[in-house]
């Protein structure tokens, strides 16, 4: 058995391993996964970095009874 008849079972899990491009659904390739390329990383970066991710957050309401054990000199 030579090494081109196992190389198409490689590729076949290298594929299934590194799945497709969250950015544009392409297959994935080992030297940008999870992405497909430079441009989908940069993407996903810029997004990061603009705050397109951020996860809302609900202020809770602070009211005088809990601020009381905050500064206990007034």
């Amino acid at each position: 058995m030579s090494n081109d008849d196992a190389s198409p079972v490689k590729k076949s899990a290298e594929v299934v391993m590194l799945g497709r491009c969250p950015m544009c659904k392409r297959r994935a390739t080992l030297d940008y996964r999870p992405f497909c390329s430079k441009r989908c990383s940069d993407l996903d970066l810029s997004r990061w970095m603009g705050g397109v991710y951020a996860i809302p957050a609900e202020e809770a309401d602070e009211t005088e009874a809990d601020l009381a054990g905050l500064f206990p000199d007034e």
